[in-house]
């Protein structure tokens, strides 16, 4: 099991995140599934790929909480070569209706958590000198949503961190990189009305929505077959930001 990559994906059971999780179940690979809540999709994978899966539960927003699942992480099975940050939340709200309650919820989610997170995998990974971050931001962190300010805000504070942190991690070897989805085919976006859906698809050059798997096989190639990469926000969006 030299060879063996230990891969931590937080947000597994969301659309996105679960995807890269099956994308990435192989036999050289041992995978670290984290949830908030609802692991039926991760007790799906789990059952229906060889690879050796773990399922951890934790709140991501609670620094103590993260410490301790990495540090439960790293004395089992002694390192973490990728960090994928797959969760998020989504708030559509006008500027004048956020709340403090609001606001704290998206930035902690979408920002703080991933923070420490990176925070705590980081020393271990510049101990081992070698490591893989890749977070996964969206197309609104680059352009801006209307209804969705703070949202894009904290992608857009994630865009900045990515950058920050390759210049910082490169001397230790240390990929970073971010991939801004755009519009993807994910119970987050089922909310969305059909009209919205057909105006950002019209305004899509490649005039279609994406697949978890469109976003899934750039992980893939991030996680394990690049080497010379970092510092790169990947925009996945079918030129919609264009």
């Amino acid at each position: 099991t030299k060879n063996m990559k230990n891969i931590l994906i937080t947000g597994a059971n969301g659309g996105i995140g679960s995807a890269i999780a099956k994308k990435l179940a192989s036999k050289n690979t041992r995978l670290f599934l984290i949830y908030h809540n609802n692991k039926d999709i991760l007790d799906n994978i789990k059952q229906t790929h060889s690879s050796e899966i773990y399922l951890y539960q934790c709140d991501l927003t609670k620094e103590k909480e993260i410490k301790a699942l990495i540090d439960d992480i790293i004395y089992k099975f002694k390192k973490i070569d990728v960090l994928i940050n797959a969760h998020g939340v989504s708030l559509f709200q006008q500027i004048q209706d956020t709340s403090e309650k609001d606001y704290n919820h998206i930035f902690d989610t979408n920002f703080k958590s991933i923070v420490f997170t990176i925070k705590h995998v980081a020393k271990h990974m510049i101990s081992e000198k070698y490591g893989n971050i890749i977070n996964i931001s969206s197309m609104w962190g680059n352009v801006g949503a209307s209804m969705e300010s703070i949202y894009s805000a904290a992608k857009g504070a994630l865009n900045t961190l990515t950058l920050s942190l390759a210049k910082e991690l490169g001397s230790s070897n240390i990929c970073v990189n971010a991939i801004c989805p755009g519009l993807i085919d994910t119970k987050m976006n089922a909310k969305l009305d059909n009209s919205a859906i057909s105006e950002i698809v019209n305004s899509t050059p490649l005039n279609k929505i994406g697949s978890p798997d469109d976003v899934a096989k750039i992980v893939k190639f991030l996680a394990l077959d690049s080497s010379f990469i970092t510092g790169q926000i990947i925009t996945v969006d079918g030129g919609f930001s264009l």
